[in-house]
């Protein structure tokens, strides 16, 4: 058997704008915690994340995101000593050496084309044990030709897809989030994702708060959560701003939601797996193609980014309640996997490996 109290670190992208990544990892970190509660787990976080001082787990801080720290994530990996190191969008080659130098496995988590395809380098895979996909394999490109004869040569495994990761339903906590709002009616959820500017899209938090401006004008009770520029004028009282919000909040919210309004990335996957109606709008070049896929699938919507033509969208399907209702049912059927429970099966087989061959 494995180690009761393995030694696990986490290496996100991190910095200023954006929590997705770390959102991903402390949900496996707690999915570990309650698998192996003498685990030692340990985070890389760059010390202008909002996030840096979360009081949940030992964390270094460094300088900037991770993947501009080699020399400082390499002394971590080496004083941490650990038996699995989780890369999350993040890495660099020597970093990746580091960690197998020190006897750990290595897994890497994709959640962009770029960065599955420094994935399927020849060099990355001889260092890479596990390769996780953040989405769910219905809404992935297959992988090309070239990339799977090469894994295939080195006999490396197939990448895992994580599908989604959602906390568990608590109704409890739900009711507090509704009663806190004080919407009096079940709202429209507008979520433009952490802030990071995409080329074309550098200021798509200024244009979904327009249409969550623009919904709440017209009396739809709105929740904005994220980055957005507020105007001088005065907010509709149907609007809501949340700058941050717990995820586990964010999820009760996308279960009571009657629309949720996201880009293309884990937030519109979320939104999927709680069941909820939809509508995503693309900002940045990797989501065009995955909300294409989840709309050919019948699971989201989708409109363009142009404040004025979302808006509309969400209106068209805020009136048609028989289409939000069939969005909703088929997002749950599309059986989504929990993607902790995908995490933990191959941290259970990478660290049986490590026990087997002597390195625990």
């Amino acid at each position: 058997m494995p180690s009761e109290s393995p030694r696990l670190l986490f290496v996100p992208v991190s910095g200023p704008f954006g929590m997705g990544e770390y959102a991903r990892s402390a949900a496996i970190a707690h999915a570990v915690r309650a698998r192996w509660p003498r685990a030692a787990i340990r985070f890389l976080l760059s010390r202008e994340a909002p996030y840096a001082a979360d009081p949940r787990f030992d964390a270094t801080l460094l300088p900037a995101s991770p993947t501009r720290c080699t020399a400082q994530v390499n002394a971590a990996i080496a004083a941490f000593a650990p038996d699995v190191v989780i890369f999350d969008n993040a890495g660099r080659t020597a970093q990746l050496r580091a960690a197998r130098s020190a006897g750990a496995a290595v897994v890497f988590v994709s959640a962009r084309r770029r960065q599955r395809r420094r994935a399927g380098r020849l060099r990355w895979l001889r260092l890479i044990d596990e390769h996780w996909i953040a989405y769910p394999r219905v809404l992935d490109a297959p992988p090309g030709l070239l990339e799977t004869l090469k894994r295939r040569w080195l006999r490396r495994p197939e990448p895992r897809h994580l599908d989604v990761i959602l906390p568990p339903a608590d109704p409890a906590r739900r009711a507090r989030g509704l009663a806190d709002l004080a919407l009096g009616a079940p709202p429209v959820l507008v979520v433009p994702g952490g802030g990071t500017g995409h080329p074309g899209a550098e200021d798509a938090p200024r244009r979904f708060a327009e249409v969550a401006v623009d919904l709440a004008g017209g009396g739809v009770a709105t929740v904005l959560v994220g980055p957005s520029v507020s105007s001088n004028d005065a907010d509709p009282a149907a609007l809501r701003r949340r700058r941050a919000m717990p995820q586990a909040d964010l999820i009760e919210l996308m279960r009571s939601a009657r629309l949720v309004v996201a880009n293309g990335g884990s937030t519109m996957v979320q939104a999927i797996g709680c069941a909820a109606p939809c509508l995503a709008v693309p900002i940045a070049r990797d989501q065009r193609a995955r909300i294409d896929r989840a709309v050919a699938s019948g699971i989201a919507a989708t409109a363009p980014l142009d404040p004025r033509a979302i808006a509309q969208a969400a209106r068209c399907l805020l009136a048609d309640d028989a289409a939000r209702t069939a969005l909703a049912r088929r997002a749950a059927a599309s059986g989504f996997a929990d993607g902790r429970a995908i995490a933990l099966e191959a941290l259970e087989r990478l660290l049986a490996r490590r026990h087997s061959s002597g390195r625990s």
